[in-house]
């Protein structure tokens, strides 16, 4: 939960043969900002990282692209003390405590400390708000890094006392360099084929590139084929709470929208793939089925609705079933949105305006002497023209030429003309 460390890039297995146990990672961090690899236009952007004396930082990045390799660099190089803490298993009390030993440290040597913050964007408001005091007076150098963005996960009144500094995802050349000094720090030979399928097939993360590399070196006669198999199986990524999650599903929903079903399916698996929970998809189709297929095929929203129910009571992975057939459907299905424009519509005219009286002859007790309420059903047609508002209203529900909702539009029309 809380981590004091003293050497920076020593772990407990740092001596004879433990050292083998500890990750191939671990074992070959930089100790120089040269060593860091695939990132030199951060030092050309912010030069007062190459400083002893630096702001406050939120390193913003995807996974393995270095941020926590970072913070070790900046604490290393400007001879601070250096102090971990976890935003997901740590609470304030213990973040407190962490607090305290750097102003201890302070008192005593008079040197300044660095508190590291893993997953910042975790930490609820009250975290946050308890490193403010400290933040403003500079009593440690606070670095927090996130895979989230943290203009929108960070506390704003946090956030305007740190400064961002984004990593953006290594490229594969730059993954097939941190692979080849790995080997060389380790006087190790490997297929420098097999290093370029590595580094091809990692998306951009030097963790799961490095653990795949050492997970490779254990193969008995590794061709390209086994190390391919072996770091895509690795390096899929989705993230359930994270930026990735919102973005595929996201992709999902425009899929669908889109009437293009083998997009929709694709992002289907790539969420089941993730561990996504398929009811959390279930409702988002349910929400699709309204908002954009609507009226165009009233059917939708009934398939969708059953398509959730189905999905709570069966589970995966049989669940992957039900969620094809309903994703593909929607996605092929003609789309309207009117029902949707209709009720934003609606929703923004109310508010722009004052209480909306109801009519005298629509109120459950119309009251006495006001013109009676003309029951549609006893008309041709089952109705009647008469004024269900007080005051003309806007045309809030246009329904489109769409699938189902092309003969609503003409049965409206044909009634406006009557």
């Amino acid at each position: 939960m809380v981590k004091k460390q003293t050497s920076l890039f020593d772990t407990d297995l740092s001596e004879g043969e433990n050292e083998a146990h500890s990750p191939l990672a671990n074992r070959i961090r930089p100790e120089e900002f040269s060593e860091f690899i695939g990132h030199s236009e951060i030092f050309q952007k912010y030069p007062y990282l190459r400083e002893q004396n630096f702001p406050s930082l939120i390193l913003f990045g995807p996974s393995g692209t270095g941020k926590t390799t970072l913070a070790r660099l900046l604490a290393k190089l400007s001879k601070k003390e250096f102090h971990t803490f976890n935003a997901v298993l740590g609470g304030v009390a213990d973040l407190k405590k962490i607090i305290s030993e750097a102003e201890d440290y302070k008192n005593l040597t008079g040197k300044y400390s660095i508190i590291f913050i893993d997953e910042i964007h975790r930490f609820n408001k009250a975290q946050q708000d308890a490193l403010l005091p400290y933040i403003e007076v500079g009593a440690f150098t606070l670095i927090g890094a996130t895979t989230e963005n943290p203009r929108v996960s960070v506390n704003k009144a946090l956030l305007s006392r740190m400064h961002i500094i984004e990593l953006k995802i290594l490229s594969a050349e730059s993954i097939e360099t941190i692979l080849n000094n790995a080997l060389k720090k380790t006087s190790t030979e490997f297929n420098p084929e097999f290093v370029k399928t590595i580094s091809s097939y990692a998306g951009g993360d030097a963790r799961v590139a490095l653990n795949s590399l050492e997970a490779a070196l254990t193969l008995h006669n590794p061709t390209n084929e086994s190390v391919k198999t072996l770091i895509i199986e690795n390096a899929r990524a989705f993230d359930r709470g994270g930026n990735r999650h919102y973005d595929v599903i996201s992709a999902f929903i425009k899929s669908m929208r889109g009437s293009d079903p083998q997009a929709a399916v694709l992002w289907l698996a790539v969420m089941i793939d993730g561990g996504e929970d398929p009811v959390f998809i279930a409702r988002r189709m349910v929400i699709f089925a309204s908002e954009d297929v609507g009226n165009a095929d009233p059917t939708a929203l009934g398939l969708a609705m059953n398509c959730l129910q189905a999905v709570s009571q069966i589970g995966m992975p049989e669940a992957r079933i039900i969620l094809a057939q309903g994703v593909t459907y929607l996605a092929s299905t003609f789309k309207s949105n009117a029902a949707y424009k209709a009720i934003n519509e609606a929703l923004a005219y109310v508010q722009e305006n004052e209480t909306i009286d109801t009519p005298d002859h629509l109120k459950n007790y119309p009251p006495p002497g006001s013109k009676p309420y003309l029951y549609p059903h006893d008309y041709p047609h089952h109705h009647v023209r008469q004024d269900y508002t007080r005051n003309e209203i806007p045309e809030f529900y246009r329904p489109t030429v769409e699938g189902r909702e092309v003969g609503i539009k003409q049965r409206l029309d044909a009634l406006k003309n009557k």
